[in-house]
C-alpha cells in the first residue's frame, strides 16, 4: 500500500488535531500539527513584543524561530519545540488563541511556515491539519478532508478542553472568539479557509471523536489502497 498525504482542513474546534493524530497512529504515519506551528510563532512574537504591523520586525523575528516536532521523553507525546524547548503548554491558552489568526494572516508568516510544511511532506506518509493544507500547502494531496461543525458545539468542546487544562473561561467568550476566528480565517487574503474542490466534507456536529476518526481512517485506507 503506497503512502499518501492526508490533508485535513476545517473550522477551529472541530477536533481536527485529535482526529488527525489518531488517524496518523492507525496508519503509522507522521502527524504534523500546523496549528501548533502558527501558535508557537504567535507565542514567540507576543513574548518578544514584536509589532505585527512592522513587517521588518516580523521578518527579523521569523529568522530567529526554529520549529520541530519531537517526542517528549516525559509525556511520550509528540510536541512542538520552539528554539529547542517544548512549547506545548504555552501555546494552548486563550491569549494565544485570540491572537493566532491575526499573526497567521501576515503573508510573511504564512510563506515562512508553508515552506517548512511542504518540506515535511516530501516523503509522504503524513497527516497534516490546518486551514489551507488541501488548497495551498498540498493541493495535490491524495486525500483532502474538510471538517466542520456547529459553532456552539465547537465552543462547548473548546471550553471543556481549556477547563480540563485548568484555564477557567466563559462560554460566551469562547463562542465569540470562535466566530471571530471563523471570519478572519475565511476572509484573509493569504491562504483563506475554504473547501478544496475535491475535498470530502465531514460534519462532526453529531459525531463522537471515535466516529470521526473511523470515518477519516476508512477514507484514507480506501484512497491509499487505490494508489
Amino acid at each position: 500500500m503506497k503512502k499518501i498525504i492526508i490533508a485535513i482542513d476545517g473550522h477551529a474546534g472541530c477536533g481536527k488535531s485529535t482526529t488527525a493524530k489518531a488517524v496518523a497512529r492507525k496508519m503509522n504515519y507522521i502527524y504534523i500539527d500546523t496549528g501548533a506551528m502558527y501558535r508557537a510563532t504567535t507565542y514567540y512574537i507576543l513574548e518578544n513584543k514584536i509589532d505585527i504591523q512592522d513587517i521588518t520586525e516580523v521578518k527579523k523575528a521569523l529568522g530567529e524561530i526554529s520549529l520541530r516536532f519531537a517526542i517528549n521523553d516525559v509525556t511520550g507525546n509528540i510536541e512542538i519545540y520552539l528554539n529547542g524547548e517544548s512549547a506545548e503548554s504555552k501555546i494552548r491558552t486563550m491569549e494565544i488563541t485570540s491572537k493566532v489568526s491575526d499573526v497567521a494572516s501576515i503573508p510573511e508568516v504564512r510563506h515562512f511556515l508553508v515552506d517548512q510544511q511542504q518540506k515535511m511532506g516530501t516523503e509522504k506518509g503524513i497527516v497534516m491539519d490546518g486551514r489551507d493544507i488541501g488548497t495551498v500547502v498540498f493541493p495535490n494531496a491524495e486525500l483532502k478532508v474538510f471538517m466542520t461543525s456547529d459553532v456552539e458545539v465547537r465552543a462547548k468542546r473548546r471550553q471543556i478542553e481549556l477547563e480540563s487544562k485548568g484555564e477557567q473561561v466563559n462560554f460566551e467568550d469562547v463562542l465569540e472568539d470562535l466566530k471571530n476566528r471563523d471570519h478572519l480565517d475565511s476572509t484573509r487574503k493569504e491562504g483563506p479557509l475554504k473547501v478544496a474542490q475535491d475535498a470530502r466534507i465531514v460534519d462532526t456536529t453529531n459525531t463522537t471523536i471515535e466516529e470521526q476518526i473511523d470515518i477519516i481512517y476508512q477514507l484514507a485506507k480506501e484512497v491509499a489502497e487505490a494508489q
